[in-house]
């Protein structure tokens, strides 16, 4: 994981190791059904990582301040937001609060980075690019013989 925002990599870490590995009730093995849902093999009992139990609070109880979530959730503040940051959730339209753009500051609802800082970043990556020792194809180049023979130059 050597040279990746070290943000991303202390969210992942933890969330891994806040992710159920097997069932609490059989301690059987669990698979992934999607939503933060996980389901035991052998007798079918269901586990909620962290951000099923957030998924699961929004849902019944609708929008609310990160604080709120984690008090009645017991996942981390700072879970929840990097949660908003990787995008896996996403702050209402209309909310009186929201989360900056890493950039520039504005208001975003979800991400890291507004769309236009994203477009700026984009632009300049194409200049990171541009190779000048790359020559440029000739308009009129006489068409290449490809019939699968050996070819001699004529000298």
């Amino acid at each position: 994981m050597a040279g990746k925002n070290p943000e991303k990599e202390k969210f992942v870490k933890e969330f891994m190791e806040r992710k159920p590995t097997r069932c609490s009730k059989c301690k059987g093995r669990i698979k992934y059904i999607g939503g933060g849902r996980y389901e035991c093999y052998d007798c079918g009992h269901q586990e909620v990582d962290d951000f099923g139990k957030v998924k699961d609070y929004i849902d019944e109880n609708g929008a609310s301040p990160a604080i709120v979530i984690s008090e009645n959730t017991g996942v981390p503040v700072d879970m929840i937001n990097a949660m908003l940051k990787e995008g896996r959730l996403e702050i209402p339209e209309g909310s009186v609060v929201y989360i900056e753009c890493e950039s520039c500051g504005c208001s975003i609802r979800y991400g890291r980075f507004c769309p236009d800082c994203i477009r700026n970043r984009t632009n300049n990556l194409k200049g990171i690019y541009f190779n000048p020792d790359v020559g440029e194809k000739p308009k009129n180049a006489p068409k290449k013989r490809d019939d699968g023979r050996m070819h001699f130059l004529g000298l």
